[in-house]
Order: C-alpha cells, then structure tokens, then sequence
C-alpha cells in the first residue's frame, strides 16, 4: 500500500474512535437523563454498608455506561457530605466491575455483524429525538448507533490495514520479549498514558482489541495495555476532586490505590492468572499456530473483555474486606488542609472544568447556593453584634469584616451564575432548565440580602461617627425586628438545606407580613417622636434606614423561598 493509503487509513481510525468517545458520551448522558435524579437517590440511599455500595457502585454504571462518571458522582457526594469515604471507595469498587460491561459491548462489535442494527438505531432514534416526550430514548438509540458504527468502522479499518501482511509490523510487535515483565510493564504504562490523554477507557480498549484482532499483538501486551487503561482512567476523578475538600480527594486517590494495588498483584501472577483467563475463554496463546486469522479475530476480543472482568471481579473481591485499611492509608497520605479563615472566598462544591451530567452540576449548584445562604447568615449575625459593640477598635474590625462579607457575596453570586450559565449551554430537559432558571434567581435575591446587610452596617457606622444615641425604645424596636429578620434567614435556610417537599412556605410568607406590619408601625411611630423632639430628624432618618433595609431584606428572603419553591405569593 502507498503512503496515502495508510494516510486515509489512520484518518479512518482516527474519526472511528471519535465517534466512539462521542457515542458513549451520547449514550450515557442519555441514560442519564431518562434516570434524572433517581441515581442521585440510589446512590445516597443504597450505601449502607460494603456490599450494598459495591452493587450500587456497579449497577449505576451499568446503567450509564461511563465508570468516570459514577466516579466523579461519587468524589461530589463526599465533597458534599453525602457519603461517607468508606462508603465512597465501596461504590467505587462497584463501578470498576461495572465499566467491564463496555468491553463486553465492544467485543460483540468484533465478533457480529452490527450494520443491519445501527442504521435502523439511526432512523428509529431520528424520529424519536423530535418527540418532546421519548426525546432522551432517542438520544440513547444515536449514542448506541454512533458507538456500534464506531467499531464497525475500526473493525473495517483494521481489516484494511492488513497488520497481519505487514512485514514492519510483525518485525516491531515481534521485537517485544512477551515473556519478560519489563516488556509488560512498558505495556502497561503506554496504557496509562494514552488513557490519561485521550481520557476515555473505552478508546483505549477499542485500539487495543483492533491490535490484537490483526494478530500482530500478542494477548500479554495486549492485555498489558488493558491494565495501564484500568489504572489510567482514575485521572478524571482525581482532575475532578483537586478543587474539593480532603475527604473528596481521598475518596479519587482511594480509586488510584485500589486499581494500583490490583496491577502489582496481577503483575506478581501475570502469566498464570492471563493463561487460566485464556484457557476460560478456549485460547492457548502458546499454542495458536493452528488458528486461522478469522478465528484469532474473533477469540482475542473475547479473551481481552474476559480478562477486563476477572482482573476486576477478583481485584474487588479481595480488596473488599479491607476498605478500613484503604482509608487509612488514603488519609495517611493526604491531610486535612490547614484551617482557613472562613472569611476567604472559595467555593466549596463546584468544580469547573470536569465533565459531569447537568444533574450532577445542578445538585453541586444547589449545594453552593445553600452555602452561600449559609454565610449571608452569619453575616447578618455579625451586623446585629456590630449595633451593641461599644469598643472602637473592636467594631472597626467588625465593619471591616461585613464589608469584605459583602465584596464575597459579590463573587460568590458571579462565580456560580457563571457555573450555572456553562451548565446550562448543554443538552438539558425541561426540568433541568427550571432548575437553572430558579437557582439564578435565588442567587441574585441571596446577593441583594448581603447588599441589604452592608447598608444596615453603614447605617450603623454613620451612627458612630456621627455620635448619635438611639433612644432605649428605639434600640428594644432595632433588636425586635432583627429576630424577625433572622428568623425568617432562618426558614430560607431550612428549605435550602432540607427537602422542599416537607418545607410549610406559610411560616415564611406570615413572617414577612409581619416584618412589613412592625416596620409601617415604627414608621408612623417614627414621625410622631420626631415631632415631639424625643429624638432628632437625623437619628430618626438613621434607625429608619435600619428598619427599612430590614424590610427589604425580609422581601428578598421570601424572593428566595418563592424561587425555590417555584410558587409566587398570592397578591
């Protein structure tokens, strides 16, 4: 063959595979839609011990066809506080046996005929993505479709490229002692690094079948790729969990120890563990010279997918029963981070730049916004100590720090409309959109009480500075309606954190009636003291400016119970 040939050849190969990565993609964020937050569910309820998080680990992935995102799912959750790092590294185990079902899929790929399946998948899912209501079924049949033509593809071009004719390329693989464990370490490292590169798995394991199905790749190297891939593809959730807290970056490390540990063992058994696979799967790779090239085809993705289940299956259950020592070693290695000053911005759940399903980016959202409720909270908490502090320095230090509160609050509402803008550039249902759209709202309504909060303070320091006394009526009428205030801070909270299913939205919407009720009262108040001189017009402008921010703020708490709940309050 001529250059060009080989030129169009490696361009088919090339597109095939991304076809691949892009069919699994499809595929999986598909299943991921059909299923919304019910995996969510799933894997929050069903980790009660070892066991249970294994099949759960194993039939989420499964079901969505992509270890990596179990995975990143998982190291989120710790990150969140909803699992615990046992239970992390149990559902992890689980998703190592689940990602062997690709193998499987691309094994069939090379042994059937799958033409006549993709191009009706293609025709039936084209009608379907247009129906409103079986939209993602249609997108499942297209991913399906694109990764089933995918390996028609490669199986195509790896029959064109004829490796098995090629006398520089059986002079390359040959040169390679399969019988040493250096050659096999190599292997296993080229593995590593490709999948770390490409980050996909299933890539990796397609170029690795179509090596071995020419018959130029021995079955050891072969399957020497296959272990670097296992150890490879932990990167994402390591990626992922490098903005996280410590217990989210040794539940991804846990993932690295675990596939690490199950490489050195097979390594220490590799030739008697790969020959007892083989002979499952009736190969003898001592003894195949009898073999045609057809039957090599067929056996050798077979053998490769077995071994990916075995190294798997036998890796987890060993390593199963000692998922307290894995813990240890994981929080040996990594420490808790040195206390930072809670005063400093940094985002807690969102991690930019990882791929993740729009459910999962909309649940690390939801996440940050109650933290971001959280901290206007408390610094509303520090704005009611500011009114009573009598000491100079102590309440410069204490304005200092609302005003910086308030600069935090800016960024924290930019950062995540920010993370909620990219999120929402993808694919999404409808649901997933009016997710978006409230936790918008909620975090401008979130940002306006910070803002309400800083003018309360600057209210208060003009007060300072200016020397002014409140009266002792006026300070009793302040405090009253900073319980209120904070009462209904209070219910926001609880809805944010909590199911708002079982959350009673009329205690909020009585609260603001009578925050609305009390300020209108001290208003009429206010003109009446002022004309009978029991205070001045300039202290009086001051306490109202107080009472009427506090108002505001009452009106923005129930902006955000309105936007989470999705309700408006009648008129």
């Amino acid at each position: 063959m001529t250059t060009g040939d080989y030129l169009l050849i490696f361009c088919k190969i090339f597109g095939s595979l991304a076809l691949l990565i892009y069919g699994m993609k499809v595929m999986s964020e598909a299943l991921q839609k059909m299923a919304g937050s019910q995996l969510r569910h799933i894997l929050g309820a069903m980790t009660t011990n070892r066991l249970t998080g294994m099949f759960t680990g194993t039939f989420i992935t499964c079901a969505v066809q992509s270890s990596s995102a179990t995975t990143v799912m998982t190291v989120s959750f710790v990150n969140a506080g909803l699992l615990t790092l046992a239970q992390a590294i149990s559902v992890i185990m689980g998703a190592n046996i689940g990602t062997t079902f690709t193998a499987w899929i691309m094994s069939l790929g090379y042994n059937v005929d799958l033409t006549m399946v993709v191009f009706p998948a293609f025709f039936v899912g084209i009608m379907l993505i247009y129906n409103k209501r079986r939209r993602y079924v249609g997108d499942f049949l297209f991913g399906i479709a694109f990764l089933f033509f995918a390996l028609v593809l490669l199986s195509g071009a790896g029959k064109e490229l004829d490796l098995e004719h090629n006398p520089s390329a059986i002079r390359f693989f040959s040169s390679f002692d399969v019988n040493s464990h250096l050659t096999i370490v190599m292997f296993l490292l080229i593995g590593t690094v490709i999948t770390c590169i490409v980050q996909s798995s299933a890539a990796v394991m397609a170029i690795t079948i179509l090596l071995c199905s020419t018959g130029v790749l021995p079955i050891y190297l072969g399957i020497a790729l296959v272990m670097g891939e296992n150890i490879g593809t932990t990167a994402t959730a390591n990626l992922a969990a490098l903005g996280a807290n410590t217990q989210a970056r040794r539940a991804a490390l846990a993932h690295l120890v675990f596939n690490v540990f199950g490489v050195l063992w097979v390594l220490c058994l590799f030739y008697p563990f790969v020959d007892f696979v083989c002979g499952i799967a009736g190969y003898d790779p001592s003894n195949n010279a009898h073999l045609t090239q057809a039957q090599i085809a067929l056996k050798l993705p077979v053998v490769l997918a077995m071994f990916h289940t075995a190294f798997n299956v036998t890796n987890t259950f060993v390593l199963i029963w000692f998922i307290p020592q894995i813990e240890r070693v994981v929080c040996a290695l990594i420490k808790p981070k040195p206390n930072k000053e809670e005063d400093d911005f940094r985002l807690r759940f969102i991690q930019v730049g990882i791929m993740k399903t729009p459910e999962l980016s909309v649940f690390e959202a939801q996440k940050e916004i109650q933290s971001f409720a959280e901290r206007i909270q408390r610094m509303f908490a520090m704005v009611k100590d500011l009114l009573g502090e009598k000491d100079k320095d102590k309440f410069t230090k204490e304005f200092e720090r609302i005003e910086k509160y308030e600069s935090i609050s800016d960024n924290m509402e930019l950062e995540i409309a920010k993370y909620l803008n990219q999120v929402s550039d993808a694919h999404l249902s409808d649901d997933t959109k009016g997710k978006i759209r409230a936790m918008l709202r909620e975090i401008s309504e979130i940002e306006s009480i910070g803002d309400s909060c800083y003018n309360i303070a600057r209210a208060i320091h003009r007060k300072i500075e200016g020397k002014a006394e409140f009266t002792e009526e006026q300070d009793g009428n302040i405090h009253q309606m900073f319980e209120l205030t904070d009462a209904a801070l209070s219910q926001m909270n609880l809805l944010l954190r909590g199911p708002k299913e079982n959350f009673n939205a009329n205690r909020s919407f009585n609260l603001e009636k009578e925050i609305n009720g009390f300020r209108n009262q001290l208003k009429s108040k206010n003109i009446v003291d002022v004309d009978n001189n029991l205070y001045s017009y300039g202290v009086g402008t001051m306490y109202m400016d107080i009472i009427q921010e506090c108002e505001k703020l009452g009106d923005y708490v129930v902006n955000v119970v309105e936007a989470r709940l999705g309700i408006r309050q009648p008129d």
